[in-house]
């Protein structure tokens, strides 16, 4: 869950993202690991999904840091945070992260989705599970 103020708006990266609402300075922990917020699917949960949701939860969840057979989707603003080669956030741990300069107001916040997903690559969409396949298998680019 998202710890500071933020707000949605057109992002120069992609689309929309995630604005600070706030000054928010270097060490500030800006987000925690939040079941509430946090929506984690099993595998068993993802092939039992629609084409429809699967393809949501698959384009834009993440896979969970201590347990890559898992699949996040945020619920709050997170969900917006855009990749950055120069993020202005740590997330090398799965239970909190920090801002690591400070973010002024307006500012987008950003972050390294290579430290959620190590074989990550700046594409269009991802594929967890194959559509044609009943028993649910896995597919992901992490070896």
């Amino acid at each position: 869950m998202m710890l500071v103020q933020t707000y949605v708006a057109p992002s120069q990266i992609e689309g929309v993202g995630i604005f600070a609402a706030q000054p928010i300075k270097a060490g500030q922990e800006i987000w925690r690991f939040d079941p509430v917020f946090e929506r984690v699917f099993t595998t068993e949960e993802l092939v039992r999904l629609s084409p429809v949701q699967r393809d949501y939860v698959e384009r834009y969840g993440y896979s969970h840091m201590d347990d890559r057979s898992l699949l996040v989707i945020e619920t709050d603003n997170g969900r917006f945070m855009n990749h950055s080669e120069r993020p202005n956030t740590d997330f090398t741990r799965s239970d909190i992260a920090f801002a690591i300069v400070d973010i002024a107001e307006g500012t987008e916040i950003t972050c390294d989705y290579g430290e959620f997903e190590p074989a990550y690559c700046m594409q269009p969409g991802r594929q967890f599970t194959s559509p044609s396949l009943s028993n649910g298998q896995i597919y992901t680019s992490i070896g």
